[in-house]
């Protein structure tokens, strides 16, 4: 088997109005018209792989990596690294696998071997250690009111927490208030402000106000992660439990021996997250999977993944099918009662909704011999 072509589509999948943000919170910022790249690999056979990028990458990032596939024979490469061929006789690999568009490659090429192989990606991974998988919903930065709308679209649908967007000088202890009135103090909140509670001091003083609301779940990345010190204040300050959203080996190592997180939110490649979740595990520490509003393609990926982790027992976020027009998938992802089912068939699993790529498909080209 040989592959022969790849065809890249460029994909604009717009956000549902009010879905994310507020717009009292966030003026219309137009991220969400950040154009994505969807891969299809054709072989010399009838099997193809799936890829998805993420947001902002170039298509010119995205042709070299094609380029550097043309040719191969997806099972010579070695999955620890897609780029390189497991019979060339390197003896040293490098810890984290890079290249042009690697994540999106590396899954196209995991879909692929899957297909070829009538297995699952889960077990070219290792193999699944659950049936299915642990999810929470996902907003951004909403008012108190709009809050309690999205916590009850969430409980309608069966979720059991959420994951939130903030910043310091927004109501927060407000918005926690609501999503109790709506919800109890059983569904659980992340709050994630992406580093802008900005001192120790600040979350700390924040922190005690919203240990009294009693639904706070985690803090992740309160403040910015290269302030250890910091992480040690908030650490020794609190009650609550505090992760970090983190993708590389030496980071976790370096938060583990700080002694400044109790829970990780990972991210990585297919591989590069099995190894990111295995340094967790090795630290005694639960992680899980964060996303990025994404299109069906990654979010089936990081199915996968979480599957095959075994500390891997927190809840993802990984819905972008309920923030976005559509995904662009035949089948979209299915959550029930806070879990998706961990996938079964070859491969990803997943297939091109055709119609809906022609609706959002702002270009499309193929990169072949």
């Amino acid at each position: 088997m040989k592959i022969t072509s790849v065809e890249i589509w460029t994909v604009v999948v717009p956000t549902i109005p009010g879905r994310v943000h507020s717009p009292e919170c966030v003026p219309e910022t137009g991220w969400d018209q950040v154009p994505k790249h969807i891969l299809r690999l054709n072989t010399d056979t009838e099997l193809i792989g799936l890829g998805e990028t993420g947001r902002g990458m170039s298509i010119e990032e995205v042709r070299e990596g094609a380029r550097l596939l043309l040719g191969k024979d997806p099972e010579a490469l070695t999955l620890q690294n897609i780029y390189s061929n497991r019979f060339d006789g390197a003896e040293t690999f490098p810890d984290i696998a890079k290249g042009p568009a690697y994540d999106a490659f590396e899954m196209a090429v995991f879909d692929l071997i899957g297909h070829a192989r009538q297995l699952p990606v889960h077990a070219l991974l290792g193999g699944a250690v659950r049936d299915r998988v642990r999810a929470d919903y996902w907003m951004g930065q909403q008012t108190p009111e709009d809050g309690k709308r999205t916590v009850e679209r969430a409980l309608e649908h069966g979720f059991k927490g959420i994951k939130i967007k903030c910043k310091i000088e927004e109501p927060m202890v407000a918005r926690l208030e609501a999503m109790r009135e709506v919800a109890g103090v059983d569904f659980k909140v992340t709050v994630d402000p992406n580093e802008r509670f900005f001192t120790a001091e600040q979350t700390i003083e924040l922190a005690h106000q919203l240990e009294a609301v009693g639904n706070v779940e985690v803090f992740e990345d309160p403040i910015p992660k290269s302030d250890l010190e910091g992480y040690i204040k908030i650490h020794e300050a609190i009650n609550l439990p505090v992760a970090m959203h983190l993708g590389q080996g030496p980071d976790i190592i370096r938060a583990v021996k700080a002694g400044v997180v109790d829970c990780l939110n990972l991210m990585g490649s297919l591989v590069g997250f099995q190894k990111n979740a295995a340094t967790a595990r090795a630290a005694g520490l639960r992680c899980w999977h964060g996303s990025g509003n994404d299109l069906g393609i990654v979010d089936t990926s990081y199915l996968h993944a979480v599957a095959a982790a075994p500390n891997c027992t927190m809840a993802s976020d990984f819905v972008g099918s309920w923030t976005r027009e559509d995904d662009l998938i035949v089948e979209p992802i299915e959550f029930v009662d806070g879990y998706a089912p961990t996938p079964m068939r070859p491969g990803l699993g997943c297939a091109l909704d055709e119609a809906a790529l022609t609706r959002y498909s702002q270009a499309h080209e193929t990169v072949s011999a």
